[in-house]
């Protein structure tokens, strides 16, 4: 074991040996009997949750529930939280389907992924496999918007989203399957066991889903590609006594996406792959028109392996003091082909934190703790080897900080949480060619939360954050990896620091809801690509301020029992330099539309999204159908696209649906815009993307419980 985790295993065993110097006199027998019949059947941590002795943070949280998931069919976590107020699911490759998770308009590699508050994700593992991150067996996802929306996440510069695993309540199993054309599907299982005396949860979940090829515009390359994954998570919590619960967590997810040339498999174009460019790709050399090229000119594929597993425990020494510690370890694992080059890569994560809840009295409660993250990638690539001058993106990147946070309850109207985190941090390119240190720094990151009660139904928020994070990835910039033959250059020295401020105000009627958000954000030396004056990519930073400025309003009104209906409208402003740093260009402006209705047994669903017109200049845009000849057009019309799902109870167990998503069938081919295009230079490349590049896909399927 290296040196430094066993640093963190020994500071584990600190945490959890420590004298119990808050603990309570032992209570007598008789009044202990009421607590542990108490805990028994809610249990040491949601009543703890409940109580809200855990909760890190006041500001405001979009939750999408297990009901609102399966409403929506969400097989996914970006189908789940797509719809949210200020979210943003960008599909950034038209043949790796790469999707980056935007928060409040920011970039995708600025919102931070966690499982049950645990911060899991690698670098790597925001752009591969978010698609398969599976819904099966989740409670709830909480999106929580602006710097410091997690004391564990700093670098969430944009927020964070928490997916909630779900507690079983009872013994039993769940079978959820629909089935879509073209050989697509999606099927989803959960055991779950809850023994007698309720102390010990079990859960037990498989998800495997689907996504076939599409190409709309039938000339021989998919727009969207083809998508499979397998996901299988174990998790067990136990209470030990009335006051001690540990949750034991194993996952394993695989994913395999294809996308091209039509009518092949990967093993096929390998086999054919002879280095070799063909004269013409299209007939013409117009990307309109039928590809003539090799399979493999116009391949890309990733397999991708994760594999997490994580350890809390949770102590209540007494009703005023708790404390957790967590250890955990994830392993992401890339295989792939993009084009001719290949690249291998292993992104592995260690983290540990020791945390501690403390109310102090009526006024004040302190969370209080440290955190360490140890994050090591390791590439590889057979085509870059046989270059002379390629050089590889490694890097170990090392984070450790304490944390306090004070929640103070100012008065019955008004909640104040200031919390600030003093961080070591160290990222260093590791290869031979890159001497020295990248970033080495130690930084102070404040954030302060408010929460203010008008009345009964009006409330405001506001908070203000400072976030950093280490630009590490090229896979954050452009796809810059797909013109890596000769190696990665670097010239990143900083970190990327943010300063925002949120502020919502919330009214909550009979039968109206509402909020206003509001958001500004300000980065500085934001990651940005180019390249060397030999071709080679360069992940460098910008020198001047990036200002990103968002709103949005959602409202929500219960017409009777039956009928809900619910509208988000949103909108933001991106200054010169954010939209020079944009890969793929981003909304300006969004309406969204729902309608449920639930009578009997039946139920139904609709979903209605607008997206405003853009000018695709304004995002560097710039390409053409036949090089130098025919322009591809800067102008991103608006458009409508519709999800709708109707559900049956033929039973008290059993649910039958039928629905289907884009039913309007739009994508940017419709505009005769195909993603694929020639530069100015005369490449060939496959992002020249602003809409929806998967049409529309119906599903019949059923819900059973055992």
């Amino acid at each position: 074991m290296p040196a430094y985790h066993r640093t963190l295993l020994s500071l584990a065993i600190f945490a959890a040996a420590l004298p119990t110097a808050f603990a309570a006199e032992p209570q007598a027998e008789g009044s202990l009997n009421g607590v542990i019949e108490e805990t028994v059947v809610v249990g040491v941590r949601q009543r703890l949750y409940d109580a809200g002795t855990l909760l890190d943070a006041i500001q405001k949280t979009e939750v999408v529930d297990e009901t609102r998931i399966k409403a929506m069919q969400a097989v996914n976590l970006t189908q789940a939280i797509e719809k949210s107020p200020g979210v943003r699911v960008s599909n950034e490759c038209s043949m790796c389907g790469v999707k980056r998770i935007m928060l409040n308009g920011m970039r995708g590699e600025h919102s931070t992924i966690l499982t049950d508050g645990i911060p899991l994700h690698t670098m790597m593992a925001g752009y591969y496999a978010v698609d398969a991150l599976a819904t099966t067996g989740v409670e709830r996802i909480e999106v929580a918007r602006g710097a410091g929306a997690s004391l564990l996440a700093p670098e969430a510069i944009g927020g964070t989203i928490n997916v909630i695993s779900k507690e079983p309540q009872e013994t039993g199993f769940n079978i959820n399957a629909s089935w879509e054309d073209n050989d697509s599907f999606f099927v989803g299982m959960m055991g779950s066991h809850v023994s007698d005396d309720d102390r010990t949860r079990t859960s037990l979940v498989y998800q495997g889903d689907k996504h076939h090829q599409m190409d709309n515009d039938n000339n021989g390359v998919s727009e969207a590609p083809l998508q499979e994954n397998t996901s299988y998570v174990g998790r067990v919590s136990h209470d030990f006594t009335e006051r001690d619960n540990l949750v034991l967590r194993l996952a394993y997810t695989d994913s395999t996406i294809f996308g091209g040339p039509q009518g092949y498999n990967i093993g096929t174009v390998l086999r054919g792959f002879d280095g070799v460019e063909s004269e013409h790709l299209f007939e013409n050399d117009d990307v309109r028109a039928k590809f003539t090229g090799k399979p493999w000119e116009t391949t890309e594929w990733i397999d991708t392996e994760r594999t997490e597993v994580s350890a809390n425990w949770l102590r209540e020494f007494n009703e005023h003091y708790n404390a957790m510690v967590t250890l955990a370890w994830s392993e992401h694992r890339q295989d792939s082909f993009y084009e001719g080059f290949d690249y291998a890569a292993t992104d592995q994560l260690f983290y540990f934190d020791w945390r501690n809840n403390l109310i102090v009295n009526e006024a004040h409660t302190l969370t209080f703790g440290m955190d360490l993250r140890d994050e090591e990638m390791r590439s590889d690539s057979v085509a870059g080897a046989e270059s002379a001058d390629y050089v590889e993106d490694s890097f170990d990147y090392r984070t450790g900080g304490v944390y306090l946070q004070d929640t103070w309850q100012v008065s019955p109207q008004l909640e104040v949480a200031a919390a600030v985190r003093l961080d070591r941090v160290r990222a260093d390119f590791v290869a031979e060619e890159k001497p020295g240190t990248e970033i080495e720094e130690t930084l102070l990151v404040p954030r302060i939360d408010m929460r203010y009660l008008h009345n009964d139904q009006w409330t405001s928020r506001l908070a203000f954050g400072r976030g950093y994070r280490a630009p590490l990835s090229f896979f954050e910039t452009d796809h810059g990896i797909l013109d890596a033959g000769d190696g990665f250059a670097i010239e990143i020295d900083k970190l990327e620091k943010s300063l925002s401020a949120t502020y919502a105000l919330s009214y909550e009627g009979e039968r109206l809801s509402g909020t206003l958000s509001l958001a500004h954000t300000t980065v500085e030396h934001l990651a940005a690509l180019g390249e060397t004056e030999n071709g080679v990519p360069l992940l460098t930073q910008m020198r001047e301020s990036a200002v990103v400025s968002a709103g949005d309003i959602s409202l929500g009104y219960t017409l009777n029992e039956a009928l809900k209906l619910a509208v988000t409208l949103e909108g933001y402003d991106y200054d010169r330099i954010f939209k020079e740093s944009y890969a793929i260009t981003p909304i300006e402006q969004r309406a969204l539309f729902s309608l449920d209705y639930g009578s009997g047994p039946w139920m139904l669903y609709a979903g209605a999204s607008w997206v405003g017109q853009r000018d695709l200049g304004d995002y560097g845009y710039e390409g053409y159908n036949q090089p130098g000849r025919e322009r591809k057009s800067n102008s991103a019309e608006s458009y409508w696209t519709l999800d709708m799902k109707v559900a049956f109870d033929v039973s008290e167990n059993l649910n039958v649906y039928v629905g289907g998503n884009n039913i309007t069938d739009y994508t940017q081919v419709n505009d005769a815009e195909t993603p694929l295009f020639w530069d100015a230079g005369g490449a060939y490349d496959v992002a020249y993307i602003y809409g929806p590049l998967r049409g529309r896909e119906f599903y019949l399927g059923f819900d059973w419980n055992w």
